[in-house]
């Protein structure tokens, strides 16, 4: 199970254990300071170095970081989609570094957790992480105990392992509606922040659970109070992300939309929603593994359930959520309106596939927490969760490396994910006239303007945690109308969008590059990028004319998410005017 703390950092460089964690930026972790031989990093700096080589992401500093970054030149387009907040399409033409992180993991700090911080943190980091969300579950005992107890436990994982940025969070009840993520950059006030927004704004402690009017406001007014604590400096940011969306049909698209609108777009609070869920080791067929469902979508619609949902919501396609998944489906509606909305990929990492602990003993409603895991002496293959990075990663492109970076590179959109580590690098770039933008941002050209999508991929090369490597098979570009405000804030489709271009991929090594002309752009429009293994395709929910070989369905009980590997990609806009 490996447990035991790592406190080596023996790389030669200071970077102090006495600051707060809240400054503006940090040194570079180790492992992308070329400047630190390899002999003087830890086995998990060592591992989180081979990563970057074999991207070919290091080896020339950020320079190279911005090969696969997005590194700035000329005039970058500085502006998202209409009413979307302001995003750099470059940092000063140094490029972004690109920071692969989850935001959605457990302790024992939750009622069906097991780990401690410092394992989850430590196997983080193993797994090439560079940043954390600890987010156990709110609730009374959470509120009352966990909040404060785990504090510390953070704390001393953030020294310990100093090149992983840990954030405090929690998984929020949402009022009305399913979990989500919130956390908020360290400081002095982290834990009363938290604190007070659970006891006044988590269903489960409120009883708030039932898609009520009341308890859909509620959700709103604690989106808005994180708002307000970041806009009084109490906290000096706050990000919320709803969790496995579709899994219960209780996140319904009004809901999404009100969530997006609580707060100014000049500093949106809630930005987006997980692509794709955690719990993917839950799909391996018995007696291999637990025979239940990716990310456990085995549900069906209840009393409050929006009723709109199709059956087949309820289930994963290729791994992703069905809001995700579903080409001019309901995350197109989102994007179609020309505001942020962004996805990710977590683990949500309670009780790990294959590992060997159990969890210690102890009463959760009484001391708010579990006891230590201890060995179990067996392979515990009921479980359905992967470690932190080990099968879902996010990709961040910030600023620098710090809290805030991370936070601002999420809230801007430049994100990707990928599954399985299906490939190790993605540069996406829109340009026309004399600019471009990437992930997240907009381009705005005159009506007319010639417009190019450039895509350079770093496939993989090295084996993933199932022994293999991966190989690209299929890009698909999507490209949807932009349309303005949705008339009716509860639809699910984007009639415009499609996949306009699909490329076979047969090369392993050096770079793939793609290159779309979109020709004369005359209407305001997004794109975005889908990849697979090509292992496992069928026509999209909207029919072939829309995604001819979109992602399949998963079969409950019979899903093995090694071989089924997508990623995704969020939105560049591009406004003519």
């Amino acid at each position: 199970m490996g447990h035991g703390h790592s406190h080596g950092h023996g790389h030669g460089r200071h970077h102090g254990h006495d600051h707060d964690h809240g400054h503006d930026s940090a040194p570079l972790p180790a492992a992308f300071d070329t400047s630190v031989p390899d002999e003087a990093l830890t086995p998990e700096q060592q591992s989180r170095r081979s990563m970057l080589r074999r991207a070919g992401l290091l080896g020339a500093g950020l320079a190279t970081v911005g090969a696969f970054g997005a590194a700035a030149s000329g005039t970058a387009a500085a502006q998202t989609a209409t009413g979307a907040r302001n995003s750099s399409g470059g940092r000063k033409g140094k490029g972004f570094l690109w920071l692969a992180g989850d935001h959605h993991i457990h302790t024992q700090y939750s009622s069906d957790g097991k780990y401690r911080v410092v394992d989850q943190v430590r196997q983080g980091a193993r797994h090439g992480m560079d940043w954390l969300v600890i987010t156990d579950h709110g609730s009374a005992a959470h509120a009352k105990i966990g909040v404060d107890k785990v504090n510390p436990d953070i704390k001393r994982a953030r020294d310990a392992y100093e090149d992983t940025l840990v954030f405090q969070g929690l998984e929020w009840n949402i009022p009305g509606a399913e979990h989500g993520t919130v956390f908020v950059h360290p400081g002095k006030n982290e834990v009363s922040v938290l604190k007070q927004f659970e006891n006044d704004y988590d269903g489960s402690v409120k009883n708030a659970s039932d898609s009520t009017p009341a308890n859909e406001a509620l959700a709103v007014a604690g989106i808005a109070f994180l708002g307000e604590q970041v806009q009084r400096r109490k906290v000096k940011d706050a990000l919320m992300l709803a969790n496995h969306p579709a899994r219960r049909g209780v996140d319904s698209p009004h809901e999404i939309r009100a969530w997006r609108d609580a707060t100014p777009a000049s500093h949106q609070i809630a930005v987006g929603f997980e692509g794709a869920p955690g719990h993917q080791a839950a799909g391996l067929p018995a007696p291999l593994g637990m025979g239940r469902a990716r990310g456990i979508y085995d549900n069906n619609p209840s009393a409050n359930s929006f009723p709109g949902y199709p059956p087949e919501s309820y289930r994963t396609w290729g791994g992703f959520d069905w809001m995700t998944s579903t080409v001019g489906g309901l995350w197109d509606s989102l994007l179609a309106e020309g505001k942020a909305w962004w996805i990710s990929a977590n683990s949500d990492s309670h009780q790990v596939y294959a590992d060997t602990a159990a969890r210690g003993g102890g009463d959760f409603n009484t001391d708010g927490r579990y006891g230590d895991p201890v060995y179990n002496g067996q392979i515990d293959t009921t479980q359905g969760d992967y470690w932190p990075g080990q099968y879902s990663r996010t990709h961040v492109g910030a600023e620098d490396f710090s809290y805030a970076a991370v936070m601002d590179g999420i809230r801007a959109g430049r994100v990707w994910v990928d599954h399985g580590q299906l490939i190790s690098g993605l540069d996406v770039r829109v340009s026309g006239g004399s600019r471009w933008a990437t992930l997240g941002g907009a381009l705005h050209v005159k009506k007319g303007t010639n417009v190019t999508l450039t895509v350079d991929i770093a496939p993989a090369q090295d084996a993933n945690w199932a022994g293999f490597i991966p190989k690209l098979a299929r890009v698909d570009v999507i490209q949807g109308d932009v349309t303005g405000p949705a008339a009716d804030r509860d639809t699910l489709v984007a009639p415009t969008t499609k996949v306009v271009k699909s490329y076979e991929v047969d090369k392993t090594t050096g770079t793939v590059r793609i290159t779309y002309s979109l020709g004369r752009v005359d209407r305001p429009l997004y794109l975005r990028l889908r990849g697979s293994d090509g292992n496992r395709s069928a026509v999209g929910a909207r029919g072939a004319a829309v995604d001819p070989a979109g992602p399949a369905i998963d079969v409950v009980g019979d899903a093995d998410p090694w071989k089924d590997l997508w990623f995704y990609s969020n939105p560049v806009w591009v406004l003519p005017a």
